[in-house]
């Protein structure tokens, strides 16, 4: 058994109850992205918000508190009930400072907001979203006010996806591989090995024939169906409602095929990490993940440094001829240099590896300015276009290849967008750790013998749920900190020396 202490005991069984209202809330999320009625959101908004404040109500009873309070200061705590503490003391701390008000405010703003600029987008009108979005950057400025700071607002807001990120670690992290990214860009622009664009980015395909596709691909992965789901949205993106039951989502666009087959194994690494997460911790708090940086690591490590990769591409090269006739006509090495365009876009979730990172720093510079108020919401469609022009040399033709293009800020969530950064980071210094243990990587997805990279990610990170800060993770299984060195190295290692 894991967790012998009879306080912890105590404290896990009063637990289940907000774990179950979690599963609801990651349920109910799922559907809402998937199968709700357009009109249910009203319903749907009353109920997300009560469950937000019935959580809050329940993680903050006093004798919940006051059992986490003597765990906290006992001896002989093993590794794992340590680890249940601690995440406890940290959403205790958390949701002390927020005002139930603002819980459910924010809870029932996100889910009006979230179906507002879905109709926003597909309408192209950002008045439509606009006061949406103003109602959500105040309330997130609440939250980082009622949060505290020592350094900058925006701190506030990163801690809660990313334990223990400040505003100024961040800004390093930039500043050490965007300059390294230009650099890279430049000369893959120049050399012109990967296009700009490819023909087979016009070409239409049958939305069934990719479908199977994607499920034949998940197949040879090792997706568990008993475990796990496909379905279409509009966002793709991974619902870790349980260990047992993770559901992602992509969408099938009918042009541009590796859009969603990437999308895919890219959500299937946000899935593996879910399932691979000792199935002892169910129904603890330890039955999530890291971070939300530590978890688009291994997002970022399957679709980049695996399946954008020439053995992986080799490998599938003859199910995608199979089944997408249109590829008679072109190689595995075309296929290849197809899922590998370089080029200035507009679209973050369509970006290459080497310019994906300018779009989550235009983000990451517009949402500081917003939380400080240092501009208003109505300034933030100019500042877009006029900051990714500056970064890439695009502008932004329509609100919804600019401002409305992603889901998160109708979600409510800013401080995310610096974690998908932080996942391309961390995915280069994994690779660079596994190569070490398994250096005949590129045979065993030669081979579609994807088990040993499974099992070295379950042991490094997966199986540990949320038992470490991510910081700590890293160290303890890797040997050292977070180092953005690597992803700099591996830029130039696939696009310039092209060894990869």
């Amino acid at each position: 058994m894991l967790f012998e202490n009879p306080t912890i005991k105590e404290i896990l069984k009063h637990y289940r109850v907000i774990w179950a209202l979690g599963h609801a809330r990651g349920l109910m999320g799922w559907d809402s992205e998937t199968y709700m009625p357009r009109m249910g959101v009203e319903e749907r908004s009353i109920a997300a918000a009560e469950i937000a404040v019935l959580s809050q109500k329940l993680l903050l009873e006093p004798k919940f508190v006051e059992l986490v309070e003597k765990a906290s200061s006992m001896e002989g705590l093993n590794e794992y009930e340590r680890g249940v503490v601690r995440v406890l003391e940290r959403a205790i701390r958390i949701y002390k400072k927020l005002p139930p008000s603002l819980v459910a405010e924010k809870a029932a703003t996100s889910q009006k907001a979230k179906a507002v600029w879905r109709e926003a987008k597909e309408k192209n009108d950002f008045d439509m979203f606009k006061p949406y979005l103003a109602k959500l950057v105040e309330l997130n400025r609440q939250t980082a006010e009622y949060l505290g700071y020592e350094e900058h607002p925006y701190d506030a807001l990163l801690d809660l996806y990313e334990e223990g990120l400040k505003t100024r670690e961040m800004e390093r992290i930039y500043d050490a591989i965007i300059p390294a990214s230009r650099s890279v860009l430049e000369k893959v622009l120049e050399e012109g090995y990967y296009p700009q664009h490819h023909p087979l980015e016009d070409e239409r395909y049958d939305a069934k024939a990719l479908e199977e596709v994607n499920r034949r691909i998940l197949d040879l992965l090792g997706y568990p169906w008993d475990r796990g789901r496909l379905d279409v949205s509009a966002h793709p993106f991974t619902s870790g409602i349980g260990v047992r039951d993770v559901r992602i989502t992509t969408r099938y666009e009918g042009f541009d095929f590796k859009r969603s087959l990437l999308a895919v194994i890219h959500e299937y690494g946000h899935a593996l990490y879910n399932l691979q997460i000792d199935e002892r911790f169910i129904a603890t708090p330890l039955a999530g993940g890291a971070s939300m940086g530590v978890h688009e690591s291994q997002s970022r490590f399957w679709e980049n440094m695996i399946g954008r990769t020439r053995v992986f591409v080799e490998t599938m090269y003859p199910l995608l001829r199979e089944k997408l006739p249109f590829l008679e006509k072109y190689e595995a090495e075309e296929v290849y240099r197809y899922f590998n365009t370089v080029r200035p876009s507009l679209i973050r979730v369509e970006a290459d590896e080497v310019t994906y990172n300018f779009h989550t720093l235009l983000r990451f510079e517009l949402e500081k300015q917003l939380i400080t108020g240092e501009i208003s919401v109505d300034e933030v469609p100019e500042l877009w276009a006029d900051t990714l022009d500056r970064f890439l040399g695009v502008k932004p033709r329509s609100h919804a290849e600019g401002v409305l293009q992603d889901i998160h800020w109708s979600m409510g969530a800013m401080g995310y967008f610096p974690t998908y950064t932080l996942g391309n980071v961390i995915a280069a210094q994994l690779r660079a750790h596994i190569l070490r243990e398994l250096p005949n990587l590129d045979e065993l997805v030669r081979n579609a013998e994807f088990k040993p990279i499974q099992e070295w990610l379950r042991e490094k990170i997966h199986r540990w749920g949320s038992m470490y800060p991510p910081q700590e993770l890293l160290a303890k299984k890797l040997g050292e900190p977070l180092n953005p060195e690597y992803f700099a190295k591996y830029l130039v290692e696939k696009y310039v020396d092209k060894r990869i």
